[in-house]
């Protein structure tokens, strides 16, 4: 999974040329910590951001320095929070100077009858999952058209294209990050900076660890692949759609072994 031995230098040495830096937001564990990994193997140098599990990100932080040959500069704070993410990004210009990835993973979910959730658990999950998308883009943006290139890939949900009963907050935040994909791709097109989403299916993470076995096998049954999807899965996607394709912009590209 690593880089490892006379790889590792070779990788260095190859892409330490290219000194690409890519933000990576809720990457403590899951997709985007695997995202982390990808993008540090294949010689991106690595901002990886959490809420609170500092633990976890300085993990991250040791296995990709030490196994990938790349820096790692790891940023414990609410990507929901604009404060927050003013600071994040003077450590960035001052660490790297520029930005190449923006990838939105923050994310949390809530299920349960719509009219049982506070407004407190509403206004969380707007913060985290959509307003650490909007903050983070803003920011980047500016460092993404002194160089006239960039990626912003968000990490979404087919429940944000379809919806899920006892999931209305978290499929109205998804949609509303497909909508900013959408939108804010054809605002930035001119400027060569693309903007993608991921629609993730049902991933196997910690998120959906809730299910029960018996709730798990009713799922796979209904995804024709007949499996979860894979953190790493999504990794390798992310990682595509950085490495060119300026003329794909503006889409939601579903992830889900033909379930939606």
């Amino acid at each position: 999974m690593y880089c490892r031995g006379p790889g590792r230098l070779y990788a260095f040495y190859r892409y330490s040329v290219m000194q690409k830096t890519a933000l990576i937001t809720g990457a403590s564990r899951g997709i985007g910590r695997a995202i982390a990994l990808k993008l540090a193997r294949e010689g991106y140098q690595v901002v990886i951001t959490c809420l609170k599990n500092g633990g976890l990100l300085q993990e991250t932080k040791n296995i990709i320095e030490k196994t990938c040959g790349v820096t790692c500069f790891p940023f414990v704070g609410d990507m929901g929070d604009p404060e927050t993410v003013d600071k994040l990004f003077r450590e960035i210009a001052a660490r790297f100077q520029t930005l190449d990835v923006v990838v939105n993973n923050a994310g949390i979910s809530y299920v349960g009858l719509f009219t049982d959730m506070p407004p407190t658990q509403w206004n969380r999950i707007l913060q985290t999952n959509l307003s650490s998308a909007v903050y983070c883009s803003q920011r980047a943006i500016p460092l993404m058209l002194s160089k006239m290139s960039g990626k912003i890939i968000n990490i979404s949900s087919v429940w944000g294209c379809v919806g899920a009963s006892c999931e209305v907050a978290y499929s109205s935040v998804k949609g509303g990050m497909n909508a900013l994909t959408m939108a804010l791709a054809k605002e930035l097109a001119p400027s060569n900076i693309q903007v993608n989403a991921i629609a993730c299916g049902a991933i196997d993470t910690e998120m959906n660890q809730f299910l029960s076995p018996e709730e798990r096998a009713a799922l796979i049954a209904e995804i024709p692949s007949d499996r979860f999807g894979k953190t790493e899965e999504v990794a390798d996607l992310v990682y595509d759609l950085c490495r060119s394709h300026s003329y794909l912009t503006g889409q939601v590209i579903k992830l889900d072994g033909g379930w939606i």
